[in-house]
Protein backbone atom coordinates (compact mmCIF):
# COMPACT_ATOMS: atom_id res chain seq x y z
CA UNK A 1 0.00 0.00 0.00
CA UNK A 2 0.91 3.19 -0.56
CA UNK A 3 1.82 5.86 2.37
CA UNK A 4 -0.54 8.66 2.67
CA UNK A 5 2.08 12.03 2.53
CA UNK A 6 1.18 14.46 4.96
CA UNK A 7 -0.63 17.87 3.14
CA UNK A 8 0.86 20.98 3.40
CA UNK A 9 -1.81 23.48 3.99
CA UNK A 10 -0.74 25.93 5.23
CA UNK A 11 0.87 29.41 3.12
CA UNK A 12 4.45 28.88 4.62
CA UNK A 13 4.45 25.26 3.69
CA UNK A 14 6.48 24.44 6.79
CA UNK A 15 3.68 22.91 9.42
CA UNK A 16 0.80 20.79 9.08
CA UNK A 17 -1.74 23.36 10.32
CA UNK A 18 -3.95 25.51 9.25
CA UNK A 19 -3.30 29.23 8.15
CA UNK A 20 -6.29 29.99 11.48
CA UNK A 21 -4.32 27.84 13.68
CA UNK A 22 -0.94 29.76 12.91
CA UNK A 23 -2.53 32.90 13.00
CA UNK A 24 -4.11 31.90 16.24
CA UNK A 25 -0.72 30.66 18.09
CA UNK A 26 1.04 33.80 16.97
CA UNK A 27 -1.44 36.26 18.28
CA UNK A 28 -1.01 34.03 22.01
CA UNK A 29 2.56 34.06 21.80
CA UNK A 30 2.60 37.69 21.22
CA UNK A 31 0.07 38.46 24.03
CA UNK A 32 1.91 36.32 26.66
CA UNK A 33 5.06 38.24 25.49
CA UNK A 34 3.23 41.77 26.10
CA UNK A 35 1.80 40.37 29.12
CA UNK A 36 5.22 39.62 30.70
CA UNK A 37 6.98 43.12 29.65
CA UNK A 38 3.55 44.75 31.45
CA UNK A 39 5.04 42.47 34.60
CA UNK A 40 8.60 43.50 34.31
CA UNK A 41 7.51 47.18 34.03
CA UNK A 42 5.36 46.87 36.92
CA UNK A 43 7.93 44.53 39.08
CA UNK A 44 10.45 47.69 38.17
CA UNK A 45 8.05 50.60 39.50
CA UNK A 46 7.48 48.19 42.75
CA UNK A 47 10.98 48.18 43.51
CA UNK A 48 11.91 51.30 42.40
CA UNK A 49 9.26 52.46 44.57
CA UNK A 50 11.11 50.87 47.64
CA UNK A 51 14.29 52.07 46.90
CA UNK A 52 12.57 55.27 47.51
CA UNK A 53 12.61 54.62 50.91
CA UNK A 54 15.64 57.30 51.53
CA UNK A 55 16.81 60.03 48.89
CA UNK A 56 20.05 60.39 48.05
CA UNK A 57 22.10 63.86 47.01
CA UNK A 58 25.54 63.61 45.60
CA UNK A 59 27.86 66.33 47.56
CA UNK A 60 30.83 66.09 45.60
CA UNK A 61 32.80 63.68 43.08
CA UNK A 62 36.78 63.94 43.02
CA UNK A 63 38.83 62.61 40.73
CA UNK A 64 41.81 61.00 42.64
CA UNK A 65 45.21 59.52 41.81
CA UNK A 66 47.73 56.98 43.23
CA UNK A 67 51.53 56.46 42.06
CA UNK A 68 52.16 52.89 41.37
CA UNK A 69 55.07 51.00 40.27
CA UNK A 70 53.42 51.47 36.72
CA UNK A 71 52.89 55.14 36.66
CA UNK A 72 49.55 56.63 37.61
CA UNK A 73 46.08 55.00 39.39
CA UNK A 74 43.31 56.96 39.03
CA UNK A 75 40.03 57.23 40.63
CA UNK A 76 36.61 58.37 41.75
CA UNK A 77 35.49 60.06 45.09
CA UNK A 78 31.84 60.24 45.93
CA UNK A 79 30.66 61.88 48.54
CA UNK A 80 26.83 61.21 49.36
CA UNK A 81 24.36 61.90 51.75
CA UNK A 82 20.63 60.08 52.04
CA UNK A 83 17.78 61.00 54.51
CA UNK A 84 14.33 59.70 55.19
CA UNK A 85 12.93 63.86 54.92
CA UNK A 86 12.00 63.13 58.57
CA UNK A 87 15.05 62.82 61.72
CA UNK A 88 16.93 59.99 59.77
CA UNK A 89 20.20 60.91 58.05
CA UNK A 90 23.45 59.72 57.03
CA UNK A 91 26.76 60.50 55.36
CA UNK A 92 29.41 58.58 53.39
CA UNK A 93 32.70 58.52 51.34
CA UNK A 94 33.95 55.81 49.09
CA UNK A 95 36.36 55.46 46.27
CA UNK A 96 35.70 53.29 42.98
CA UNK A 97 37.20 52.56 39.37
CA UNK A 98 34.35 55.03 37.84
CA UNK A 99 31.66 57.13 38.57
CA UNK A 100 28.88 54.83 39.48
CA UNK A 101 30.70 52.18 41.51
CA UNK A 102 31.80 55.39 43.82
CA UNK A 103 28.34 56.48 44.74
CA UNK A 104 26.70 53.07 44.97
CA UNK A 105 29.79 52.23 47.48
CA UNK A 106 29.48 55.92 49.41
CA UNK A 107 25.26 55.10 49.47
CA UNK A 108 25.97 51.59 51.22
CA UNK A 109 28.18 53.64 53.19
CA UNK A 110 26.06 56.46 54.07
CA UNK A 111 23.03 53.63 55.43
CA UNK A 112 25.35 52.05 57.93
CA UNK A 113 26.54 55.36 59.10
CA UNK A 114 22.78 56.42 59.63
CA UNK A 115 21.91 58.55 62.52
CA UNK A 116 18.74 59.47 64.53
CA UNK A 117 18.37 62.93 65.24
CA UNK A 118 16.53 64.62 67.67
CA UNK A 119 14.37 67.82 66.74
CA UNK A 120 12.09 70.76 68.13
CA UNK A 121 9.49 70.77 66.04
CA UNK A 122 10.60 72.36 62.40
CA UNK A 123 14.53 73.28 63.77
CA UNK A 124 17.39 71.47 65.88
CA UNK A 125 17.25 71.52 69.81
CA UNK A 126 19.97 74.06 70.70
CA UNK A 127 22.84 75.61 69.15
CA UNK A 128 26.05 73.64 68.95
CA UNK A 129 29.55 74.19 67.40
CA UNK A 130 31.45 71.45 66.17
CA UNK A 131 35.01 70.16 64.93
CA UNK A 132 36.35 67.54 62.85
CA UNK A 133 40.04 68.02 61.81
CA UNK A 134 40.33 71.45 60.20
CA UNK A 135 36.64 71.94 59.72
CA UNK A 136 34.63 74.13 62.06
CA UNK A 137 30.32 74.81 61.85
CA UNK A 138 28.06 76.71 63.44
CA UNK A 139 24.40 75.63 63.83
CA UNK A 140 21.83 77.71 65.82
CA UNK A 141 18.08 77.04 66.08
CA UNK A 142 16.11 79.41 63.93
CA UNK A 143 12.03 80.76 64.25
CA UNK A 144 9.47 79.38 61.56
CA UNK A 145 9.33 80.61 58.74
CA UNK A 146 13.54 81.63 59.05
CA UNK A 147 13.98 79.08 56.14
CA UNK A 148 17.40 77.07 56.30
CA UNK A 149 20.70 79.55 56.09
CA UNK A 150 23.30 77.87 55.49
CA UNK A 151 26.20 77.16 52.54
CA UNK A 152 26.42 74.15 49.63
CA UNK A 153 27.84 70.64 51.84
CA UNK A 154 25.52 72.15 55.09
CA UNK A 155 22.05 72.96 53.02
CA UNK A 156 22.45 69.33 51.29
CA UNK A 157 22.84 67.33 54.50
CA UNK A 158 19.49 69.43 55.95
CA UNK A 159 17.46 69.23 53.40
CA UNK A 160 17.74 65.38 53.44
CA UNK A 161 16.32 65.82 57.43
CA UNK A 162 12.84 67.33 58.30
CA UNK A 163 14.66 70.33 59.53
CA UNK A 164 13.01 73.45 57.80
CA UNK A 165 14.45 76.34 59.66
CA UNK A 166 18.47 77.03 60.58
CA UNK A 167 21.52 79.22 60.77
CA UNK A 168 24.60 78.04 60.27
CA UNK A 169 28.34 79.44 59.25
CA UNK A 170 31.25 77.44 58.34
CA UNK A 171 33.96 78.71 60.14
CA UNK A 172 37.22 76.86 59.12
CA UNK A 173 38.51 74.22 56.54
CA UNK A 174 36.55 74.43 53.16
CA UNK A 175 36.91 70.27 52.69
CA UNK A 176 33.60 69.39 52.37
CA UNK A 177 34.37 65.51 53.77
CA UNK A 178 35.18 67.25 56.80
CA UNK A 179 32.44 69.49 57.14
CA UNK A 180 29.83 66.83 56.50
CA UNK A 181 31.53 65.17 59.05
CA UNK A 182 31.05 68.47 61.58
CA UNK A 183 27.91 68.67 60.36
CA UNK A 184 26.59 64.97 61.34
CA UNK A 185 28.57 65.52 64.38
CA UNK A 186 26.12 68.32 65.51
CA UNK A 187 23.57 66.94 64.74
CA UNK A 188 24.43 63.55 66.79
CA UNK A 189 25.12 65.93 69.65
CA UNK A 190 21.34 67.07 69.60
CA UNK A 191 19.81 66.84 73.12
CA UNK A 192 15.77 67.19 73.22
CA UNK A 193 14.47 69.67 75.51
CA UNK A 194 13.32 67.09 78.28
CA UNK A 195 16.30 65.95 79.04
CA UNK A 196 18.20 69.42 79.71
CA UNK A 197 19.86 70.11 83.15
CA UNK A 198 16.62 72.36 84.38
CA UNK A 199 14.39 70.24 82.84
CA UNK A 200 15.49 67.39 84.79
CA UNK A 201 15.46 69.12 88.09
CA UNK A 202 11.79 71.04 87.63
CA UNK A 203 9.81 67.51 87.07
CA UNK A 204 10.64 66.20 90.10
CA UNK A 205 9.39 69.68 91.70
CA UNK A 206 5.99 69.12 89.25
CA UNK A 207 5.86 65.27 90.61
CA UNK A 208 5.90 66.85 94.00
CA UNK A 209 3.52 69.69 93.71
CA UNK A 210 0.41 66.94 91.84
CA UNK A 211 0.87 64.62 94.84
CA UNK A 212 0.34 67.28 97.59
CA UNK A 213 -2.66 68.55 95.36
CA UNK A 214 -4.20 65.54 95.22
CA UNK A 215 -3.28 64.44 99.29
CA UNK A 216 -5.25 67.89 99.73
CA UNK A 217 -8.22 66.68 97.79
CA UNK A 218 -8.51 63.51 99.44
CA UNK A 219 -8.32 64.82 102.76
CA UNK A 220 -11.10 67.44 101.89
CA UNK A 221 -13.28 64.82 100.64
CA UNK A 222 -12.52 62.69 104.28
CA UNK A 223 -13.54 65.97 105.72
CA UNK A 224 -16.73 66.40 104.15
Amino acid sequence: MEKKQPKVINQSGTTKLTNEAVAAREAKAEREFRGRRRDNRRNRRAAEETKKEFDSVNISINRVSRTVAGGRRMRFQALVAIGNHKNKVGVGLAKGNDVTSAVQKAERRAKKNMITINMNGDTICHEVETKVTGAHVLMKPAAPGTGIIAGGVVRSIIGLTGIKNLISKSLGSTNKANIAYAVMEGLKQQVPKSEWNGAKKAAPKAEKAEKAEKTEKSAKKEDK
